[in-house]
């Protein structure tokens, strides 16, 4: 309903706007994920395993903006499904390392898969090169200058 009181809302307020349209696309994001058998938090943590190896919880928790007590919950959730291991960091015994398994690189690409069809969900009324402009506003608006 385009007549209501929300698109004037949301025209002042693109705060509010953003915060709805983030709410909605996590609502997706989480069907998607929980469909896939692998929630949000826990896929960005395999996928950056995977494309950066290993790394502190510290540092996961840091990358993908995750707080550092729901990362230890996701954490333990992943390596008592067997998908990564938790190590000593060699660099510093006081931290540990979370590792890939082999169970959890299968399990990553395994959701992966789901990633287009969940982005078309979500960004369907925006074509592509909408989608890109979105993409650059959203990181200048969460990574510092």
């Amino acid at each position: 309903m385009t007549d209501g009181y929300f698109p004037q809302l949301a025209a002042e307020r693109p705060d509010i706007a953003l915060c709805r349209a983030s709410s909605a696309v996590a609502r997706i994001g989480e069907a998607h994920a929980r469909a896939a058998g692998l929630g949000t938090g826990p896929h960005l943590v395999l996928k950056m395993l995977a494309e950066r190896g290993p790394s502190s919880q510290r540092a996961l928790g840091e990358q993908l903006r995750i707080d550092r007590t729901v990362m230890v919950g996701v954490c333990d959730g992943l390596e008592e499904a067997g998908l990564v291991r938790r190590e000593r960091d060699p660099a510093d015994r006081r931290a540990y390392a979370v590792t890939l398994t082999p169970a959890g690189r299968a399990r990553l690409a395994e959701a992966e898969r789901t990633v287009p069809a969940l982005l078309d969900e979500a960004l369907a009324p925006l074509n592509a090169q909408e989608r890109g402009q979105l993409s650059a506003l959203l990181l200048k608006l969460v990574l510092p200058n």
